[in-house]
């Protein structure tokens, strides 16, 4: 039934014209484990075609799909959907920090695929693309990416953004940090819980991030940098606590006021907002320690 369904999306692709890349469509569990909130996809999409948000640069569509899931509920842990199976999945009845710039990246990507529908395997094509090291999904919890500082390097070597945090602003490097929170602490991730022989493969993918070099603005740069950020720009949260390198992240958006200010899931509002100016959101938490910044590029 999988080989099917996959080779149905190849056939499909093809005829749009599809990339090598993007023909792969990896789909290992059923929609109706890894798609949740069709209405609301349906519904943001209707809106995005009757607009035309596809003719947006790419930074300003990925800000528009993020106001678009403005008040969608803050839910966490809504990646770790299986004990054994790792698929492609978005979840549009709740988000975290990570799925919400995910998602608002995906469905601008998706959108600039011109067509006159979608369905949720066209978004759940884009989430793989982007969430799963080299683009490839194949039924291992160890493909997806789990740190966001990898991300952003795959990401950046693929095509996908641009790794932007040095030209935004004066940047130091991080040292003498470990990145291993996920082997050290496996019981709170439901794949590792059951599958604990994963353990030592995920403490070695660690390590080799450990030896990337790591750059980003100060916290107390972030205010004279503003101005540099555009609207759709991911801006990664650099924290002062042991054991990882970034610990939230959001998008940019310039609004009318001419600020620029942080859009993320967040965990204390409960909900997706529009919050502070970047630099004051940083000033509210002592364990922030300043940003990385990617930008989206276009497909």
């Amino acid at each position: 039934m999988l080989r099917m369904m996959n080779r149905r999306h190849f056939l499909h692709l093809s005829l749009l014209g599809g990339t090598a890349s993007q023909l792969a469509a990896a789909e290992h569990l059923s929609q109706s484990v890894t798609f949740l909130g069709v209405d609301k996809f349906q519904q943001v999409v209707a809106r995005a075609l009757a607009e035309n948000w596809a003719a947006l640069p790419m930074g300003a569509r990925v800000a528009q799909f993020g106001q678009a899931l403005r008040g969608t509920k803050y839910v966490a842990w809504t990646l770790e959907i299986d004990d054994q199976i790792e698929s492609p999945s978005v979840n549009f009845n709740g988000l975290d920090c990570w799925t919400f710039f995910e998602i608002a990246l995906g469905l601008a990507r998706m959108v600039a695929r011109r067509q006159g529908s979608y369905a949720p395997s066209d978004l759940l094509r884009q989430i793989e693309w982007t969430r799963y090291r080299g683009g490839k999904c194949r039924g291992q919890y160890l493909d997806r990416i789990h740190y966001l500082d990898e991300w952003f390097t795959d990401n950046a070597a693929r095509g996908n953004i641009r790794n932007v945090t040095r030209d935004v602003g004066p940047v130091v490097r991080l040292t003498g940090r470990s990145n291993d929170e996920m082997s050290l602490n496996p019981k709170l991730y439901r794949y590792l819980r059951a599958n604990p022989s994963l353990v030592p493969a995920l403490a070695q993918i660690e390590k080799k991030l450990e030896r990337v070099p790591f750059d980003f603005i100060a916290k107390a740069q972030v205010a004279a940098c503003e101005p540099r950020i555009q609207s759709g720009d991911i801006i990664g949260i650099v924290t002062n606590r042991q054991h990882v390198f970034c610990s939230h992240v959001g998008l940019a958006l310039r609004t009318g006021d001419g600020v620029c200010r942080f859009m993320h899931a967040s965990a204390t509002y409960k909900k997706v907002v529009v919050d502070k100016t970047i630099h004051e959101y940083l000033n509210t938490f002592k364990s922030h320690a300043g940003i990385i910044v990617g930008r989206p590029r276009d497909v």
